[in-house]
């Protein structure tokens, strides 16, 4: 099982940055997948997930209404759409697969993150 996250960088407050989270070692409809984030001194938090079954998502109150969370199952790949950023997202990004339990992942495996940072 391998998670492959990438899509981050340096983006201005309001800009945009859209994150790649490639699996392999299993199908999407397997586990389910979610991000978290981690900003420096703080505590690794939930973002997002999208359950394996009907694709239900879940988002953290923080990101409601500004981050996507979206799968493609062809390319076995699940997307995290960051819209209209804030320097409070600055944080590094993991994706990682597991099971969904009251809207939030319980995570079995996870991948290596991704830098954003949300500057002018």
């Amino acid at each position: 099982v391998q998670l492959q996250a990438s899509g981050g960088g340096l983006v201005q407050p309001g800009g945009s940055l859209r994150l790649s989270c490639a699996v392999s070692g299993f199908t999407l409809d397997y586990y389910a997948i979610g991000w978290f984030r981690q900003a420096p001194g703080k505590k690794r938090e939930g973002v997002s997930c999208i359950s394996r079954s009907d694709g239900s998502t879940y988002y953290a109150d923080s990101v409601k209404g500004r981050f996507t969370i979206s799968r493609d199952n062809a390319k076995n790949t699940v997307y995290l759409q960051m819209n209209s950023l804030k320097p409070e997202d600055t944080a590094e990004y993991y994706c990682a697969a597991g099971y969904i339990y009251s809207g939030s992942l319980a995570p079995a495996y996870w991948g290596q993150g991704t830098l954003v940072t949300v500057s002018s």
